[in-house]
């Protein structure tokens, strides 16, 4: 890609080669990739899009970097980090307007300054807006899909608004992500409540995520889908896994869901230990558990368990 064009296009402090993705992922594993960019609006996102089309450049979008494991060596292509434009929060009466890149956080914050309720299960989440509708991310019961009023998002044939009967949610999984397009803003339905109310319930949820989850170690937050009828984490302890690591890739004693980054983890220790995991769970209860942090590959998302033969 012509660098200096792009430079030209989002201005030269949005254009970086060679950064490490370790510290653009929460798991702080990841290599270099070839080129970082952050488009400001859809314009720019559009055009660098593009660009990687044309040129026939493999490119992701990249929000706060929380479900996902990067490759050791890298990404060889374009990521996209979108920023300015996307980062945007207002309210409407009881309606949450949010771009993609704006973190979940903040979202729960103009919540709570507006007097809403709704969105306390999501307060905790180390996530971006767009990442979160793209997986109907979750927590405490609650899913996205039950508080958003209307998607927009850009996939092949340009930009669209639906709704969310529209998406086809399912448990951690929508139309975005089975058809690969990408969520640009979306907005929130939410309820009058009393502001002590709302922050009393979320510094409640802070609480039990501090108590039951490894905050004090980089990770991707909860690595496993909870199987139908099943909870991930209880199946791996039953299984005898608790604090079984590979490598600096551990399965966490306080919740062993995550899959924690004790200091030296790569990204082929992680996959390692998902794949054992994955297999003693099976070997000993009969039900499969699988990972819903995604694979970022060389050349792309590939799939999180390495085949037994690599294991």
């Amino acid at each position: 890609m012509d660098f200096s064009k792009l430079r030209t296009v989002l201005g030269e402090e949005n254009v970086s080669q060679g950064v490490r993705l370790a510290d653009y992922t929460t798991f702080r594993i990841g290599g270099p990739a070839d080129i970082l960019v952050r488009p400001q609006n859809v314009e720019q996102l559009q055009e660098v899009i593009n660009g990687c089309q044309k040129l026939q450049l493999p490119w992701i979008l990249l929000g706060k970097g929380s479900n996902v494991l990067a490759n050791d060596e890298g990404f060889h292509g374009v990521v996209i980090c979108p920023e300015g434009d996307f980062l945007t929060v207002h309210t409407e009466g009881y309606q949450i307007r949010a771009g993609c890149g704006a973190s979940l956080a903040k979202v729960a914050r103009e919540a709570l300054d507006h007097e809403l309720t709704g969105m306390e299960f999501a307060s905790g989440i180390p996530g971006s807006l767009g990442g979160a509708v793209y997986m109907n991310a979750g927590a405490y019961g609650r899913e996205m899909s039950q508080v958003l009023v209307s998607i927009c998002y850009l996939d092949q044939t340009g930009i669209h608004t639906i709704g969310p009967d529209e998406a086809r949610f399912d448990y951690r999984n929508s139309r975005f992500m089975q058809e690969g397009s990408l969520v640009l803003e979306a907005v929130l339905q939410l309820k009058p409540g009393e502001r002590r109310q709302i922050q009393d319930q979320m510094q409640e949820l802070a609480r039990r995520r501090k108590e039951k989850q490894p905050l004090e170690y980089p990770s991707a937050g909860s690595m496993f889908k909870r199987p139908e009828g099943y909870f991930a984490g209880k199946l791996i302890q039953d299984a005898g896994l608790s604090g079984f690591a590979v490598g600096g890739a551990k399965i966490s004693e306080k919740h062993c869901g995550f899959v924690i980054n004790t200091g030296t983890a790569t990204a082929r220790d992680v996959r390692n230990l998902v794949r054992a995991v994955h297999d003693k769970v099976w070997e000993c209860f009969g039900v499969r558990i699988w990972p819903e942090v995604r694979y970022l590959g060389k050349r792309g998302w590939e799939p999180m368990l390495v085949p037994k033969e690599e294991a």
